[in-house]
C-alpha cells in the first residue's frame, strides 16, 4: 500500500468549488472545508457556502502511485503549494480535527440582540436592535422611542448590520 499524505493546493480567485469537483471528478480524493452563512442576496436573506480557507483546499496523494501532471491543468487550480521545489504536506491529524470541528450549522446573518442601521424608510439613519426573522423577507427591530422600546417591522433589506 503506497503510503499518501495531504497535500496544499492553490485556486484560482473564486473557484475553489469548480477546483474540487474537477479534481473528484478526475478521481482525486479532496477536502474543502466550507460553512454555511447567511447573506442578502436581492433584498433576501440565503444561505450561501463559503470557503474555511478561501483560494485553498486539500488533496490526498502518493508521491509514487499518483499522477500529479493533471493537476496544474485542472480548471479551478492555480498551483501546488510549495516551499521551492517541495510540496508542503498537512498532517492528516490536522486534516481530521478540521473535518471534525466543521460547523454545518449555517451562520446566521443577524442575531438576537446584534445592532443593525436602518436605511430606508421613515426611520431612515436610526440604530436598532435586531430581535427575530420574520420570513425571508421582514426582520422585527426594537427601537428606542420616547424613552420606550418600540417593536417595528420593516423588509430586511432595507436593514444594515453593524460590526
Amino acid at each position: 500500500m503506497q503510503e499518501r499524505s495531504w497535500y496544499v493546493i492553490q485556486c484560482k480567485a473564486k473557484e475553489s468549488f469548480r477546483a474540487a469537483e474537477n479534481l473528484e471528478n478526475q478521481g482525486y480524493r479532496v477536502f474543502h472545508p466550507y460553512i454555511q452563512v447567511e447573506k442578502m442576496r436581492q433584498g433576501k436573506i440565503r444561505l450561501v457556502d463559503e470557503p474555511l480557507f478561501p483560494y485553498y483546499l486539500f488533496i490526498h496523494l502518493s508521491d509514487v502511485a499518483d499522477n500529479w501532471r493533471p493537476l496544474r491543468s485542472t480548471r479551478g487550480v492555480l498551483k501546488l503549494v510549495s516551499f521551492g521545489q517541495t510540496p508542503v504536506k498537512v498532517e492528516d491529524e490536522l486534516i481530521s480535527q478540521l473535518q471534525e470541528r466543521i460547523n454545518p450549522e449555517p451562520q446566521d446573518y443577524l442575531k438576537a440582540g446584534d445592532q443593525v442601521l436602518i436605511e430606508e424608510g421613515p426611520f431612515k439613519g436610526l440604530n436598532a436592535i435586531f430581535q427575530s426573522k420574520k420570513g425571508e423577507e421582514r426582520v422585527i427591530l426594537l427601537l428606542n422611542l420616547l424613552q420606550k422600546q418600540q417593536r417595528l417591522e420593516v423588509p430586511v433589506k432595507s436593514v444594515k448590520p453593524l460590526k
